[in-house]
Formats: structure tokens, sequence, C-alpha cells
């Protein structure tokens, strides 16, 4: 979440602006989630990497590269995962999928991520989840997933993207726990970028219905020390 140089009293107001555009995104990035938005691109389309339209923001968002009828000849071949396939079924070659979900309120599932820096090629991610109040509740699946982190114009994307590069799941947490936590090592993929890199997590019913879900907060969001 450059400008010309000018004269510092003419900057003022440029910069307040700036500012107060700064402070609604971190706002938005740090308040909790009521919705998360699954986009399903066919690495045929390259068009619709490079096009904005209908490709409206959530608080969460992820990215997926369902993989082509070429295979690696696709253009968009080198982020396509198998698993963006089975979640997404089949997708357009020419649009992309939009999927949207309506999380849980406050007081059902308690969702944290963590992750840690690139080290020899690998990046550790951490998934705590927690059923509010200790109650005990249906069987879920839990998912944690290493995400690229791409801002609007990098790598040819006029919008801001969570591109899914790799899946830990699903993790099954029955009826009966009621906390779990789980750390994985994912490889740094190639082609990627590990400073871009980045850790999501959400839960799932056995439907498919995604529940909960959270990502790794900037450190604009963490309380001051």
């Amino acid at each position: 979440m450059s400008h010309p140089r000018l004269p510092w009293l003419l900057a003022l107001p440029i910069l307040a602006f700036a500012s107060l555009g700064l402070r609604a995104q971190v706002v938005e990035i740090c308040r909790t989630p009521d919705t998360l938005l699954e986009r399903f691109i066919s690495a045929e389309c390259e068009a619709c990497w490079s096009n904005a339209d209908s490709l409206l923001g959530a608080p969460l968002v992820l990215d997926w590269i369902v993989p082509g009828a070429r295979g690696e000849d696709a253009p968009l071949s080198a982020a396509a995962l198998p698993e963006a396939a089975r979640r997404g079924g089949v997708v357009s070659e020419i649009r992309t999928r939009e999927r949207w979900h309506a999380l849980s309120g406050p007081g059902t599932w308690d969702v944290e991520i963590e992750d840690g820096p690139a080290w020899n090629g690998y990046i550790a991610a951490q998934l705590r989840v927690t059923r509010e109040g200790g109650r005990r509740g249906e069987e879920v699946d839990i998912y944690i997933a290493l995400v690229e982190h791409l801002r609007a114009g990098e790598e040819g994307s006029p919008v801001e993207r969570m591109l899914v590069r790799s899946v830990a799941g699903p993790i099954p947490l029955d009826a009966q726990t009621t906390s779990v936590t789980h750390m994985r090592g994912f490889r740094v993929p190639q082609g990627s970028r590990p400073g871009r890199l980045t850790a999501f997590g959400w839960v799932e019913s056995a439907g498919g219905i995604v529940l909960a879900a959270a990502r790794v907060l900037p450190e604009a969001c963490m309380p001051a020390r």
C-alpha cells in the first residue's frame, strides 16, 4: 500500500492529499475484512492480466492463474498452478472469473498469519486458527498460501494483485479441535521476487465456502510499542 521537484510551499497541498490517500489505504488494509475476492485468469489470457475492466478491489484478494490448454506454451504459464484449476473450475480464456466470499463476522474465527524473510531459498509461514470462545463446531479445512504482492503497474498489471504462487492444504481441523497452529516452509518460486512474497491463510468449509481469511499485515497496522 514521484513527484517533480516543486517549491516547498507549493508542494504542501500535494503532500497533504497524498498523506490522506495513504492513510485511507492503510485503514482499508488494516480493518477486519468482511469479503474475500478470488480472481481466476486462464494462463492463455494475457489480456485478462493487463485489463483493469471489472476487476473491483476488496480488502482481501487472491489472484490465481489457471493452467491453459497449451501448457507451458501459454503466456502466463510460469505462474499457473494445478490448485487454481481445482478451485476455479472451467475458466474462460477471454475473461477473468470472479468468486466472492462473505466472511464470517467477529466472534466466529480468529485467523493469524505470519511469515519470515527468505532464507536459503525458502520462506516460512505460520498460520494459527482459533474458534472464538473455544466453541466446538463443524469440521473445516485450513490453507496456507505463498503469494506475490504486486502493486498496480508492476509486471504489466494495471491493478494491485495478490498472486498465489504456492499452496499448502487442505489441512483438516476436526469438529472437536478449537485451535491449531501450522507452520510450512515454501520454496521461493522461480521468477518471483522474494521481497514481494508474503503469506495468506484461510478457513474453508467442507463445501468449499471460505469462512475466514487473513494476510500478513504491513507494519503500519501493527500497534506501537
